[in-house]
């Protein structure tokens, strides 16, 4: 409508004030034909409706969603269905903030060190690992602890059958417990004290550990975790009826008697055997994995091997 009757009508400043845009743009997206100007004044200035203002809302909007102009030609030319094309451009949004989870979770990890270009690299090359590398990884790191270890094949089965399953939309605390954990198996002092724990349970001519099944483990929980509650000392006198009933019950598990030399073996096995990090292991497969949360009782052993201490001395 060039010249006719242009009251009521928006010049483009207005239309760019009232929509929260730059004339620039407002100019820009007109010239495409993505908001078509309601009439023209005599001397060829543009007007713009109501309708244009809607319009303009509804591009801006879209754009804000990530979608590229052509695409937004089409929906508004309605040779695309906008159901679809939200649909498609959810999806690319999704995957955008799966990256930049990553991405945050390497940044929030390397903050706490003083990394150089290749660690950068390495941890973010980590953190974007595919699940068939992530059981590659795992793999790798039992064959590095049982390696020439008469290990019982059914227990070795279980420890390998267990890999980190990310999800294919990990939370943050996934993605970190994934860096963690590579962490911890790339540990070479963690390797090392797994091999001694196998070797003392699967090595032939070492004595077996003292047996912890699950009632004398739920037990150990119990009653030591309630003395370290309390904050019983371990080398006090109170501690030393705990002691009394776990090791009786750990003898009893093993078909033993709560002997001085028994002590010592219990003793001798909670000395390698309290050290957080297995536990910590299994607690990151299960942040990765979605089970549920695994809890911390190395503590308990922690204070039964403090507390055993004062009786075999």
């Amino acid at each position: 409508m060039a010249g006719g009757s242009t009251i009521g009508l928006m010049h483009i400043g207005e239309l760019a004030r009232r929509t929260g845009l730059s004339v620039k743009t407002v100019r820009y997206y007109s010239d495409l034909g993505l908001v078509p100007e309601a009439a023209r004044t005599r001397t060829g200035h543009r007007r713009y409706d109501a309708e244009s203002a809607l319009r303009l809302d509804f591009v801006r909007t879209l754009r804000e969603l990530g979608l590229d102009l052509a695409t937004i030609r089409r929906l508004l030319d309605q040779e695309a269905d906008l159901r679809s094309v939200a649909a498609r451009h959810a999806e690319a949004i999704g995957a955008q903030i799966r990256v930049l989870r990553v991405q945050r979770a390497v940044l929030r990890a390397l903050a706490k060190q003083e990394p150089t270009p290749q660690e950068v690299d390495r941890m973010n090359r980590i953190a974007r690992a595919t699940a068939e590398e992530r059981r590659r990884i795992i793999a790798e790191f039992f064959d590095s602890v049982f390696e020439g270890i008469p290990v019982d094949p059914e227990f070795e089965g279980r420890m390998r059958s267990v890999a980190p399953e990310l999800p294919d939309e990990p939370t943050d605390e996934q993605v970190d417990a994934w860096l963690e954990l590579h962490e911890l198996v790339s540990d070479p002092d963690f390797k090392a004290l797994l091999r001694r724990m196998s070797e003392g349970s699967f090595g032939g001519d070492a004595a077996a550990p003292p047996a912890v099944g699950a009632q004398t483990a739920e037990l150990i929980a119990e009653k030591a975790g309630a003395a370290v509650t309390a904050g019983v000392d371990p080398a006090s006198p109170a501690a030393a009826p705990i002691v009394d009933d776990l090791v009786a019950a750990m003898a009893a598990a093993s078909g033993r008697t709560d002997l001085p030399v028994y002590r010592q073996e219990v003793l001798t096995a909670l000395e390698s055997g309290t050290d957080p990090r297995p536990e910590r292991y299994w607690q990151l497969m299960a942040v990765i994995n979605g089970w549920p949360p695994i809890p911390t009782q190395t503590p308990f052993y922690a204070w039964l091997r403090d507390a055993l201490r004062v009786t075999v001395a």
